[in-house]
């Protein structure tokens, strides 16, 4: 495993990213390690529908993509309320709590309206960054609009800041994290590259570096929408931070920039979420030359070694998926391929079908992955294709679902179900 104590096993890389999440809850996008490992999960379905193995479906208001997270009780989402008079542009963004054993809609909180908002990708919505759970808060951001914390068990409004503008250009989409008292998320738009630390207590800005590698001069090619990962190296936290053309690394108690490293290729709005295995981080550069690149960190202090880089299939949305000794990425158009994850050597490549968003989740030994069309494909790990079941729900699959004890909660584009086995 080289200098670095991690694998690609959910147990290796529980605390990394939120210092405070426990296996039972699910505090974060991609869950309490946020790769895309469900530790806890067991005794899932494997197969669903409308009316098979469905314990609650809760329909919700507004229009957003956001993954939901949980703790012990509840479930939280955010979502944002568009103008039905045509007169008005105005949008109010929401933080939404559902029951998690009933699916009841607990509270609704509208943290912010804002007047006249930017435009967004038709593939986007105005709510799209994924919520964390800390210390009894949900921290709420919407990018350019503003982040909020909200008290768990009330809904109450902790704190708002609105300072950090910037142009999305296609809307907002880099979900936040929280490091030990620090709230972290990408500021990296058409006009102005950063990344930002608030204070998870009130909000207040703690440190915010600029981007320091040249970018393309057109505008549209220096956004990006990338969430950062927190690893340990040599004995220290390290912020790895994906944005345009570029990975970063951080110091993420002070910002400071500690390297970063060029893609070598035009990689710009990059989305997906790195992951780390086997001393490794794989990352992809998202649109226009989509690749996967595994880099070698060594001890954290210098600029990663690019060690393989695969094109086909490589995502431009959906964040790969380590498990065991195989790296697994689904393309947009819905082609799944599993690699060496040391070497890049293929395995398989294996069309899914429909176009993919949402991105691949490791729960009670299976690979769970939904699309644009409302189907979840369930794949059984390993270097044969294994397609065990495919499932379809009414409406679409942006968010990545969350799978705790024996549930595994999934949001389409107009409702949040809980799947779990129904016994007679």
């Amino acid at each position: 495993m080289g200098t670095l104590a991690w694998s690609g096993l959910a147990a290796a890389l529980i605390a990394l990213c939120c210092g405070q999440a426990r296996a039972e809850v699910w505090p974060q996008w991609r869950g309490p390690d946020g790769q895309g490992h469900a530790p806890q999960a067991q005794d899932l379905p494997v197969r669903w529908s409308e009316t098979e193995n469905v314990a609650w479906k809760t329909p919700l208001p507004g229009r957003g993509w956001s993954s939901p997270v949980l703790d012990e009780e509840r479930i939280w989402l955010t979502t944002a309320v568009e103008p039905r008079d045509a007169s008005s542009r105005a949008v109010s963004f929401h933080a939404l709590c559902v029951e998690r054993a009933t699916g009841r809609l607990l509270h609704d909180v509208r943290v912010f309206t804002v007047d006249d908002p930017q435009p967004i990708h038709s593939l986007n919505s105005h709510a799209s960054p994924s919520p964390v759970l800390a210390d009894g808060r949900v921290f709420c951001h919407f990018g350019d609009y503003g982040t909020a914390c909200v008290a768990a068990d009330t809904g109450a409004i902790v704190w708002t800041n609105r300072d950090h503008r910037l142009d999305h250009q296609n809307g907002p989409g880099s979900s936040p994290i929280v490091w030990r008292d620090l709230l972290i998320f990408h500021c990296d738009g058409r006009d102005s590259q950063a990344i930002v630390a608030l204070d998870t207590r009130t909000g207040a800005e703690v440190w915010k570096t600029p981007r320091s590698g040249a970018l393309r001069k057109e505008a549209d090619l220096k956004k990006a929408y990338g969430t950062p990962l927190v690893v340990a190296v040599g004995g220290r936290d390290l912020l790895v931070s994906p944005a345009a053309d570029w990975i970063y690394g951080y110091d993420p108690a002070t910002g400071r920039e500690l390297w970063k490293q060029s893609y070598g290729v035009l990689g710009f709005s990059v989305v997906p979420r790195p992951v780390a295995g086997h001393g490794l981080l794989f990352v992809s550069t998202s649109f226009m030359q989509p690749e996967l690149l595994a880099l070698r960190i060594g001890d954290g202090s210098a600029a990663p070694e690019i060690v393989w880089r695969e094109k086909k299939g490589a995502p431009t949305m959906p964040s790969p998926l380590v498990v065991g000794d195989e790296v697994y990425m689904v393309s947009e158009k819905g082609v799944a391929s599993c690699l060496d994850a040391r070497t890049g050597r293929l395995h398989w490549s294996e069309r899914l079908g429909g176009n993919v968003s949402s991105s691949p989740l490791l729960a009670d030994g299976r690979i769970y992955v939904g699309n644009r069309d409302g189907e979840t494909f369930v794949l059984r790990p390993g270097r044969e294709f294994a397609l065990e079941a495919t499932n379809r729900l009414p409406g679409s699959i942006m968010a990545t679902p969350a799978a705790v004890g024996r549930a595994i909660y999934l949001r389409t584009d107009s409702a949040l179900y809980r799947i779990e086995q129904r016994r007679p």
